[in-house]
């Protein structure tokens, strides 16, 4: 299988420093496991950095880790003012690499009791960790703008882009993209990399909303992937007339001052390219 130890270690090899070795190829197993299930680069790579904080925490490999590991360190991280649902991240984490250290099909077990007389356990159960309760965990001090909040943001974005015209500043081309960006995020809901990930042909027309022509829907290609699964379609209809002028308005006056002919991206930069999910 995918990640088995058989297929990491190197048979009849002798390791300089066996300890920190196998923990290393235990990680890269899981690694492998993981990718096979098709899970996201972050994903793994996420999960990989929280095992080496906790092995980091602890001291000690997972052939002799304990319960009272993770209730240490859970403890420790609450003390230190990280969210309720970063915790959990951790633990979840933790206890599926401890699932797949257990597991014989992998002979993870196996190779470390053959080779330090010990193998490792779960020490993640339900005494000892959070769980997933309610279904928002945020922190209560935050909310939703209020309509005259959202229009004084709106309007500064729009003075910006009028102040940089007016006295040819840089960055107007900039500001007049970021505000359009900006309504069209929050009229359609959209997250930021399905923001950043539309295409011009993404609208479409409306039968139920005629009087939006060819903006009456918006098809939105890249929402949030289930484990393993590529990412989400859905479409959203457009609601806001406001917003679909400001679309109108960019498509007509801002985005062909890029100059960009050979993509259909509708965010661009100044050199032409799609925006970044992180920018």
């Amino acid at each position: 299988m995918a990640g088995s130890a058989r297929l990491v270690l190197v048979d009849g090899a002798i390791l300089l420093h066996p300890e920190a070795a196998v923990f290393e190829a235990i990680l890269a197993g899981w690694r492998l496991q993981q990718e096979s299930r098709l899970l996201a680069a972050p994903t793994v790579d996420s999960r990989d950095k929280t095992l080496r904080r906790f092995q980091d925490f602890t001291g000690e490999y997972p052939w002799r880790w304990g319960p009272g590991d993770i209730e240490e360190w859970s403890v420790s991280l609450r003390s230190a003012g990280r969210s309720r649902t970063t915790i959990r991240a951790y633990q979840n984490a933790v206890a599926m690499f401890c699932d797949f250290a257990c597991d014989g099909r992998y002979g993870w077990a196996v190779e470390c009791e053959a080779r330090f007389g010990e193998h490792p356990s779960q020490i993640c159960h339900d005494w000892n960790t959070a769980d997933h309760v309610a279904d928002y965990e945020g922190d209560p001090a935050r909310r939703p703008f209020t309509r005259d909040e959202l229009q004084a943001f709106f309007d500064f974005a729009d003075d910006r882009v009028a102040a940089a015209r007016a006295h040819g500043r840089k960055g107007g081309l900039a500001a007049w993209r970021d505000t359009a960006m900006f309504k069209v995020t929050y009229a359609w809901g959209l997250r930021r990399r399905e923001v950043a990930m539309l295409d011009t042909t993404d609208f479409s027309t409306n039968p139920a909303a005629p009087e939006l022509g060819r903006f009456g829907m918006l098809s939105v290609r890249w929402g949030k992937a289930m484990r393993g699964s590529p990412p989400r379609r859905r479409n959203v209809a457009s609601v806001m007339p406001w917003a679909v002028e400001a679309v109108q308005e960019y498509l007509a006056e801002v985005r062909p001052l890029y100059g960009a002919t050979a993509t259909s991206a509708l965010w661009l930069t100044e050199r032409g390219s799609r925006i970044s999910a992180r920018w």
